[in-house]
């Protein structure tokens, strides 16, 4: 997707050399092209963005013709009511006050160029406003009385700037419309922009470092320029024309927050967001499968006000928060001191369990499935002396049992279609459905938005083929919309 900078000074700025084109509003206003295609991302860097400026029509026009642009209309429009932008700041008081505790004078004022600032000891503060109030240039005013507190908040404009501002901004600039990536502009220039998106703090990532290079490695190969982003690179979303988010993903989290930015974009996007919403909750899964009658383990959703299990369900019973991903959350009770120290605790952090009965397998089954299709399937057996494929231990520390990869023509047809059935239900994204097989029926024990894929084990048996299957998805979605 080509990216535009709009000023009234195309001349002043030269970013030829980095896939971005320097153009006039009136250009982009009469110019046919820009009319009528939607693969433009405009930043807009007019002299003023106030009401029925030239700068507020270029953002106006950008969002007429669906391409994406910053700053949006909604982000001209924030700044209007300053006292929401104070009530917004009261979250983030913390780093407020960690990011100026150095500071001897009671007022700081701080200017931020997309996400940068001239202090690092600002630089998470500067990332994070930029993050929620998507400007090119925005000023921050601090003052202190019995604490540290934003004052101001407003949009700055090049007629704001000096000769130091400007070339601050020209570096910020630089570093945003290349990303990460400054050392690859001597390559040629890919078609398409994926973020790869990953959190290197993750214990147990959804992919390794080798499995996200082999994605990037497909991804080339398909006309992706790949760029590795965290939960600090909000504000690039703009960039892209597609989001692949390899971290564990949860509804109250940065991932849905990226996931919905990015659908609302315009951004091909693995996981979705109503995928997310969908999968990561237990309670709503396991009523989404009875009501469509999906074979699942006998369960049943208990309540805080009651916490009655029936008395169908006998010991050992798991225990299921709504929200646990890679088997935490999932508790094994062997008898009614267990299940009520066990209810007594996941209860602090959800009104609403799940108690299925216990089923005993050497091994389950996961399913891959991507568009509606499967895509590889892999059995994991249990952690040695342990009911669970992963037995987590003391400080996050794991051991995960054998896995044994078997290809999709040769796994149980049935496996396949219940596999398939259940993910109709949800969307066609990437899922992993995973299955108990007992005396040859087959249960479905969960459907995960964000599957494990790592190299040895889901792609054993495609091997490169599987991560060039996905990167071909993302193409394919691409080039439909």
């Amino acid at each position: 997707m080509s990216k535009l900078i709009i000023t009234e000074n195309p001349e002043k700025w030269n970013f030829r050399d980095e896939g971005a084109a320097v153009i006039s509003p009136s250009d982009y206003f009469s110019i046919k092209e820009y009319q009528e295609s939607k693969a433009f991302k405009i930043v807009n860097l007019c002299r003023s963005h106030q009401y029925q400026s030239l700068g507020y029509y270029v953002s106006l026009l950008a969002e007429a013709r669906s391409h994406k642009v910053i700053p949006e209309i909604k982000t001209l429009q924030d700044f209007r009511f300053p006292s929401l932008i104070k009530d917004d700041a009261e979250e983030f008081d913390g780093l407020i006050q960690d990011s100026l505790k150095s500071e001897t004078e009671n007022k700081v004022t701080i200017n931020i160029y997309f996400g940068q600032v001239a202090d690092v000891q600002y630089s998470k503060l500067g990332i994070l406003l930029f993050n929620l109030f998507q400007a090119p240039i925005i000023q921050g005013v601090f003052t202190k009385k019995e604490k540290w507190q934003l004052q101001n908040l407003k949009p700055l404009h090049l007629k704001d700037l000096d000769e130091s501002g400007i070339k601050k901004l020209q570096e910020a600039l630089h570093f945003y419309i290349t990303g990460k990536n400054v050392v690859r502009k001597k390559y040629k220039r890919k078609k398409y922009d994926l973020a790869l998106m990953v959190n290197p703090d993750d214990p147990y990532p959804p992919s390794s470092p080798q499995a996200l290079q082999k994605f990037i490695t497909a991804a080339d190969k398909l006309g992706f320029n790949t760029e590795v982003i965290t939960k600090n690179d909000f504000g690039k979303l703009l960039q892209f024309d597609a989001l692949f988010i390899r971290e564990t993903t949860n509804v109250n989290h940065h991932t849905y927050r990226f996931a919905k930015k990015a659908e609302a974009e315009g951004l091909v996007v693995f996981d979705d967001p109503g995928s997310i919403l969908r999968c990561t909750n237990k309670v709503y899964l396991h009523e989404l499968l009875v009501a469509n009658k999906i074979a699942v383990p006998n369960s049943y959703i208990i309540r805080k006000d009651s916490q009655i299990v029936p008395d169908s369900f006998n010991y050992p019973m798991i225990i299921k928060q709504p929200d646990g991903s890679f088997s935490k959350g999932v508790k094994k009770v062997v008898d009614e001191s267990e299940l009520k120290s066990t209810l007594k605790d996941l209860f602090q952090k959800s009104e609403l369990l799940i108690v299925q009965e216990f089923m005993p397998t050497t091994y389950d089954w996961r399913v891959g499935i991507i568009n509606k299709q499967a895509l590889y399937v892999c059995k994991y057996f249990m952690a040695q002396n342990h009911w669970q494929i992963i037995n987590w231990k003391k400080d996050n520390m794991h051991r995960d049992g054998k896995s044994e990869s078997v290809a999709v023509a040769d796994a149980p047809k049935a496996l396949i279609d219940l596999a398939l059935k259940s993910t109709a239900l949800i969307g066609n994204g990437l899922y992993g459905v995973d299955i108990k097989e007992i005396n040859g029926k087959f249960f479905v024990i969960e459907i995960n938005d964000n599957p494990s894929i790592d190299v040895g084990v889901e792609d054993k048996v495609l091997k490169s083929g599987l991560y060039t299957k996905i990167m071909e998805t993302f193409v394919e979605r691409i080039e439909k919309r």
